[in-house]
C-alpha cells in the first residue's frame, strides 16, 4: 500500500501509541516527579535552621544550590550511567542522542523546606506541584522568657508567697540563711493560707534542725498549730512526740503516745504497749479509761481463749446452736457485754466473763446493762430471763415489775425479736402514759390492751372506730360488742 507523507503522519498522529521523538519533554517531567519524590523523602531529615535563611550556596554554574534546576541536573547525573546503558541497547534504532538544555527555574529548594518562597522567587514548589497533600513546615517558636520567670531567684519572701498562693511554682531553696526563711513564714502567716504555711513548714521542716524549728515555732502559735496538724495527719509521730517533749505538753505526749496502739495487731503485744501506757502523765479521768482498755483486752484475751476451746470440742449447746460470728478481741466493752449475755449469762459472778462481773468491774450504769442484756436475752428467745430482768422485789417479799429503761423501748425491743403477742400485750399494760399505751398497742395490734383501755376511759367513739379496723366475726369484735351493749358503763361520749 502506497501511502504519501501527509497520510503517514495523519496515521501516526492518530494512532494510541506515540511514535519516539527526540523532544526529551517526557523525559524532563518523569526527572522533575523523580526529583519531588526525593524532597519528599528528604522532609524529616532536614534540620530547620534559622541561619541559612542569609546565606545561599552557589554551584560551578553559578545556580543557587538547592534550586529545583540544580536538583534536577543532580538527578540527570545520577541516572546518566542507566540512560547510556539504554543508548547502547538501542544503537540499531537510533544513531545518537542529543540532550536539550534545561530551562533555569526559579524554584528554590531551601524554600520548599521552610514552606515558603524566598523574597523575589515565585511560587514555591509544593503549590507548583500537583501534590496538595504536602505539608508545610514552618520553625517551632520558643516559649517566651517570662514564662521562666517562676524559677528565677530573685524573688522577695512576699512575692514568693503570693506566687505560691496563686498555685504557681517557686523555688524556695534560695532562702538559705534563718532570717529569710522565718520572714518567708511570717509572709505565709500574714496571708491566712493554710496551704502556703503549711508548705513553708515543710521546707523549714526539711532544712532546719529540731532544735531551731522547735524554738522559732513556740514563739508562733500559728505556724506551731499548722504543723502539729500536718504531723498527725502524715502520722509522724516521732517527731510530733519530740514536739510535744520540748513544749513541755506532757498530756498531749501521752495521748499521742497511747494512740500508737492502733498500730499494733498482735493482741498479746497491745496488752504489753496499754501497760506502759498507764503510768503516763494523763488527766484523771483519761487514766482511768486507759486502765480501763488494759483490764477490758486482758478479759477479752482469756474469754477469747477459752470460748474458742469451747466451740471447738462441740460439747457446750449455745455454741452448738449459735456458732460465733466473730473474735471478741479488741472489741469495745458494750459489745462485749453484749457477747457475755448472749453466751455466758448464766455465769457465776466470779468468772471473767460474768455479765454481773463485767458490769461491777467497769461501773457499767443500769440503763445501759438492762438495755444491753434484754438486746441479748430477746434475740435467743429467753423470755424466761427477759421477765427475770425486770422483776424486783421489795423488803416485805412482794414483786414488781421496774425497767429503768422504760417499758415502751422494752416493748419496742421485743417486737423487733419477734415477741409473741402475748408477751407484748404484757409489757404494753405496763407503760404508764395512757396515749403512748394505746399507739404501741395499736401499731403492734395488741387487741385486748386497746379495748379495756378504751373501757376504762369510758371512750365509746373511740371503740367504735377500732371496731370497724379488727377482723369480722373475730373475738375481739365479740368482746367490742358486748362492752358497747353493757349498761353498766357510763360513756363520756
Amino acid at each position: 500500500m502506497n501511502r504519501t507523507k501527509g497520510d503517514e503522519e495523519e496515521y501516526w498522529n492518530s494512532s494510541k501509541f506515540k511514535a519516539f521523538t527526540f523532544d526529551d519533554e517526557d523525559d524532563e517531567l518523569s526527572q522533575l516527579k523523580e526529583s519531588k519524590r526525593a524532597v519528599n523523602s528528604l522532609r524529616d531529615f532536614v534540620d530547620d535552621d534559622d541561619d541559612d535563611d542569609d546565606l545561599e550556596r552557589v554551584s560551578w554554574s553559578g545556580e543557587p544550590v538547592g534550586s529545583i534546576s540544580w536538583s534536577i541536573k543532580e538527578t540527570a547525573s545520577n541516572s546518566g550511567s542507566n540512560h547510556e546503558r539504554e543508548q547502547l541497547k538501542n544503537r540499531n534504532s537510533f544513531s545518537s542522542y542529543a540532550q536539550l538544555p534545561k530551562p533555569a527555574s526559579t524554584y528554590s529548594l531551601s524554600s520548599f523546606f521552610r514552606g515558603r518562597t524566598r523574597p523575589g522567587s515565585f511560587q514555591s514548589l509544593s503549590d507548583a506541584l500537583s501534590d496538595t497533600s504536602a505539608k508545610s513546615y514552618a520553625p517551632e517558636l520558643g516559649r517566651p522568657k517570662g514564662e521562666y520567670r517562676d524559677y528565677s531567684n530573685d524573688w522577695s519572701p512576699s512575692d514568693t508567697v503570693r506566687r505560691l498562693r496563686k498555685g504557681k511554682v517557686c523555688s524556695l531553696e534560695r532562702f538559705r540563711s534563718l532570717q529569710d526563711k522565718l520572714q518567708l513564714l511570717e509572709e505565709a502567716v500574714s496571708m491566712h493560707d493554710g496551704n502556703v504555711i503549711t508548705a513553708v513548714l515543710i521546707f523549714l521542716k526539711r532544712t532546719l534542725s529540731k532544735e531551731i524549728l522547735f524554738r522559732e515555732l513556740e514563739v508562733r502559735q500559728v505556724a506551731l498549730r499548722h504543723l502539729i496538724h500536718f504531723l498527725k495527719e502524715i502520722g509522724d509521730q516521732k517527731l510530733l512526740l519530740d514536739l510535744f517533749r520540748f513544749l513541755d505538753r506532757t498530756e498531749e505526749l501521752a495521748l499521742t503516745h497511747y494512740r500508737e496502739h492502733l498500730n499494733i495487731q498482735d493482741p498479746e503485744k497491745r496488752k504489753e504497749f496499754l501497760k506502759t501506757c498507764i503510768g503516763l502523765p494523763f488527766s484523771a479521768e483519761d487514766s482511768a479509761h486507759i486502765q480501763d482498755h488494759y483490764t477490758l483486752l486482758e478479759r477479752q484475751i482469756i474469754i477469747e481463749a477459752n470460748d474458742r476451746h469451747l466451740e471447738s470440742a462441740g460439747q457446750t449447746e449455745i455454741f452448738r446452736k449459735h456458732p460465733r460470728k466473730a473474735s471478741i478481741l479488741n472489741m469495745p466493752l458494750v459489745t462485749t457485754l453484749f457477747y457475755s449475755c448472749f453466751y455466758h449469762y448464766t455465769e457465776a459472778e466470779g468468772t471473767f466473763s460474768s455479765p454481773v462481773n463485767l458490769k461491777k468491774t467497769f461501773k457499767i450504769p443500769e440503763k445501759q446493762y438492762v438495755l444491753t442484756a434484754l438486746a441479748a436475752r430477746a434475740k435467743l428467745r429467753a423470755w424466761h430471763d427477759v421477765d427475770a430482768l425486770f422483776t424486783t422485789k421489795n423488803w416485805l417479799g412482794y414483786t414488781k415489775k421496774r425497767a429503768p429503761i422504760g417499758f415502751h423501748r422494752v416493748v419496742e425491743i421485743l417486737h423487733k425479736n419477734s415477741a409473741p403477742v402475748q408477751i407484748l400485750q404484757e409489757y404494753v399494760n405496763l407503760v404508764e402514759d395512757v396515749d403512748t399505751k394505746l399507739n404501741l398497742a395499736t401499731k403492734f395490734k395488741c387487741h385486748d390492751v386497746v379495748i379495756d383501755t378504751c373501757r376504762d376511759l369510758k371512750d365509746r367513739q373511740q371503740l367504735l372506730v377500732y371496731r370497724s379496723k379488727v377482723d369480722k366475726g373475730s373475738a375481739e369484735e365479740e368482746k367490742i360488742d358486748a362492752i358497747l351493749n353493757s349498761s353498766q358503763i357510763r360513756w363520756k361520749n
